[in-house]
């Protein structure tokens, strides 16, 4: 996708994982991601960046197939949560809240936070549920 930046003849280049259309209408962009560590910052972003240089109000939700890494010395391996509360919290108040935040694996901190509760969901919630809110 190639984004006139306003003002200008150039364009910013702006890939998506998935876009849902309808009539040939982006009405949703999604991003798919392995883990939020290192990556919940740029979906942020490009939801700012790209309602800002289309002039839109484009719902964008993130997919994440899971927030754990190896974690420890051989031969005391364990799993370590990489989800960082903190920023998600901090974008999604101080700067737009995503419209929507699935994950294959929820991390029982987001079944126990307040905010994290309200924001994020699990996988099955929009492939059965939410899916239809982008569509129409």
């Amino acid at each position: 996708l190639s984004i006139k930046i306003p003002g200008s003849e150039e364009a910013m280049k702006y890939q998506n994982d998935i876009e849902i259309k309808v009539d040939g209408e982006i009405v949703a962009i999604g991003s798919v991601k392995t883990s939020s560590k290192d990556r919940i910052d740029k979906i942020f972003l490009d939801k700012l960046m790209y309602n800002r240089l289309t002039q839109t109000n484009t719902p964008h939700f993130a997919i994440f197939l899971h927030d754990v890494q190896r974690a420890g010395k051989e031969p005391d391996f364990r799993v370590g949560q990489t989800f960082l509360t903190r920023h998600f919290k901090a974008y999604t108040v101080g700067l737009s809240p995503l419209d929507g935040v699935y994950y294959c694996d929820l991390r029982p901190v987001m079944k126990a936070d307040r905010l994290l509760k309200e924001h994020i969901k699990s996988l099955d919630c929009l492939l059965c549920e939410d899916v239809w809110k982008y569509l129409y």
